[in-house]
């Protein structure tokens, strides 16, 4: 078990036998999840940028003054 301290501004070093075994480096991010008491840290994979610039030009589709009409209310 890895133990780290609290600073004053809310900062935690993140043990480097963790970042190590979890390869994390300067910029990587971590979710924090909330569960009865317990936090569960995680970290988060870079999303693909190609990926969703790719899922968003499919999008277009429903991008259209009628369609902006018809979703406004929801």
């Amino acid at each position: 078990m890895e133990v780290a301290t609290l600073t004053a501004k809310g900062q935690v070093t993140v043990p480097k036998a963790v970042r190590e075994a979890l390869g994390l480096r300067q910029g990587d991010q971590l979710s924090w999840e909330l569960e009865d008491g317990s936090v569960r840290v995680r970290a988060v994979a870079p999303l693909d940028l190609a990926y969703l610039q790719g899922l968003e030009s499919s999008l277009n589709e429903w991008s259209s003054p009628e369609d902006e009409e018809a979703f406004r209310d929801l």
